[in-house]
């Protein structure tokens, strides 16, 4: 049976990176693939998957009304489709999810997506929850905190590297907005409203 995929982590982990590696070898073995990305994702220009490392890909952009089982089924009336890849999957809504769920069960292809597990306010992202609670597999991608320890929270900056502690969700930004944390360093960071600027090394990062 066709499964569907959580990878997930903090800003920096690579997922973008993954997910273009995985793309890569689906078709190396001549398999075909489509690939996803949110609208609201246009860092590398709109429908264009970017990872830190400099590897891109046009994908189809995806916004909260697209339905997405229905993409999938007219690609297959057209070619043969072997997995189905999503990136920035914490934009998705609970119903994008469950069209993905039905994408594996209904259509037996693989879905995996690949996306942030909360926002710079320690929440969950919509898309994330429904993913957490329907993907058959979860898989989390690793980061590093300063400090060396595994880094969980995604702290978004101001122009000074001050911490950021309100404001909209969805803020779209590399190395220059967020920083991948620890949950301790995460936490005092936000507690301290006079936070120091984050070190320069501090902003630079692999992928996101």
């Amino acid at each position: 049976m066709a499964k569907l995929y959580f990878y997930y982590a903090s800003m920096n982990a690579g997922k973008s990176t993954n997910l273009l590696q995985a793309d890569f070898n689906y078709r190396e073995h001549g398999m075909g693939t489509m690939l996803f990305t949110a609208a609201a994702h246009d860092r590398a220009g709109f429908g264009m998957i970017d990872s830190r490392i400099g590897l891109t890909a046009s994908a189809s952009a995806y916004e909260h009304g697209t339905d997405l089982r229905a993409a999938v089924a007219r690609e297959l009336e057209t070619r043969r489709l072997d997995c189905v890849l999503v990136d920035e999957a914490q934009f998705l809504t609970r119903r994008q999810v469950q069209q993905l769920a039905s994408v594996c069960d209904d259509l037996s292809i693989p879905v995996l997506a690949y996306g942030l597990r909360t926002d710079f306010q320690g929440q969950l992202f919509e898309g994330s929850a429904a993913l957490l609670a329907l993907a058959d597999s979860l898989v989390e991608l690793k980061a590093v905190c300063e400090c060396g320890r595994k880094a969980t929270m995604n702290l978004r900056t101001d122009d000074q590297g001050r911490a950021v502690k309100s404001g909209a969700q969805t803020q779209i930004g590399g190395n220059e907005r967020y920083i991948a944390l620890c949950r301790r360093h995460f936490m005092q960071r936000l507690a301290d409203a006079e936070q120091r600027p984050l070190p320069l090394e501090a902003l630079a990062g692999a992928d996101a």
